[in-house]
């Protein structure tokens, strides 16, 4: 089973060409481990295992401060479930929806320093995830 955790070049490569312009929203679709896995991260590993939903809040609670000051903010997170309307042998355990102020922000937040310190968390909780970026458009009901 082919796992996704991290951009491609590729693919941030192809975010970029989509030069999308003012707030963008990333549809996180999660699907989280038993039990964490931190042996590429020995050093934020807690003294016991912990399952992956654990990690993935510590991820969370590392993260909102940069989130935030980069203008971010978590506008949904919360549990999945099963598909009304998709495959029934895949899961996705929890599904948050981030807003940034533009593409430039959610770069610099992403590339920042201490924030990546704290990936380690991510890496550990998740069996598999999907990031999709979206923009904004034009809505009419009429």
């Amino acid at each position: 089973m082919e796992r996704y955790l991290e951009p491609t070049q590729m693919s941030g490569r192809a975010l970029m060409q989509r030069g999308l312009r003012g707030p963008v929203f990333m549809l996180n679709l999660l699907r989280l481990r038993t039990v964490a896995d931190y042996s590429a991260f020995p050093d934020l590993a807690p003294e016991a295992p912990i399952s992956g939903a654990q990690a993935y809040d510590c991820y969370i609670t590392h993260t909102l401060p940069f989130l935030n000051k980069r203008g971010g903010d978590v506008m949904f997170y919360g549990e999945g479930g099963p598909f009304l309307i998709g495959p029934d042998a895949e899961r996705w355990d929890r599904v948050m929806l981030v807003r940034q102020n533009s593409i430039e922000d959610f770069i610099a937040f992403a590339n920042h320093e201490e924030y990546l310190k704290g990936m380690g968390h991510r890496t550990a909780a998740l069996e598999d995830s999907r990031l999709l970026p979206l923009s904004v458009m034009p809505f009419s009901a009429t």
